[in-house]
């Protein structure tokens, strides 16, 4: 991954960052690591926004426009979109809704084949947070001080199908809470379909 890439891939995963947050990350100067996010803004992938700080002049951070997130593209979105409304027309919402029930049955399968061996919920988590990477949606888990853990998905790969479709992102919730067990509840806390910039889901011990 080159420097440019690795800049939009930090502003992917990071949200909308400094020139010189972005410097630390990629180890340039400032200057260097400005020079990049220019030539991203000249591109129409990147995008600048001047915050007020509690002292001193504005902040400039740096975010993705809708052609930088395009540069991380869901996978086969023209395809699967049209599979959808065609299963639609053949099958009715009732043939696609038992569609989605067969998909899940066969992703649950997956994911509890990698989780079940996790020692612990943090385990879980991580290990179901290693499956979604592998799958593309940039995946990550965090353990907080209150005992919970985030899964972080900083992309979506069948974001045109969730859009088309919602009931995909209900069945993934519902996934997870089979997936990690009765011992926790999970929770989507941001959304990427609902103006988020990704998708965070909280697991609590319960």
């Amino acid at each position: 991954m080159n420097t440019a890439e690795q800049t939009l891939f930090l502003l992917k995963t990071r949200g909308p960052q400094t020139a010189q947050q972005l410097a630390v990350l990629l180890g340039l100067t400032s200057m260097g690591a400005r020079r990049q996010l220019e030539t991203a803004a000249e591109k129409g992938l990147a995008v600048h926004e001047d915050i007020a700080d509690k002292a001193g002049r504005p902040s400039r951070r740096w975010m993705l426009t809708a052609s930088g997130h395009a540069r991380f593209p869901d996978r086969h979105a023209d395809l699967t979109l049209n599979l959808i409304e065609q299963a639609r027309a053949v099958f009715g919402e009732e043939g696609l809704e038992r569609l989605i029930g067969a998909r899940e049955q066969a992703i649950e399968a997956h994911y509890r084949m990698l989780v079940d061996d996790a020692p612990d919920l943090a385990g879980r988590v991580a290990a179901l947070a290693g499956a979604r990477d592998a799958e593309g949606y940039m995946a990550d888990s965090e353990v907080r001080a209150d005992g919970s853990v985030l899964l972080v998905e900083n992309h979506c790969p069948i974001c045109a199908a969730a859009s088309a479709c919602q009931n995909f992102c209900r069945s993934e919730l519902e996934i997870f809470q089979r997936v990690l067990g009765e011992d926790c509840q999970v929770e989507r806390a941001e959304h990427l379909l609902s103006g988020a910039r990704r998708c965070v889901y909280v697991i609590k011990p319960v």
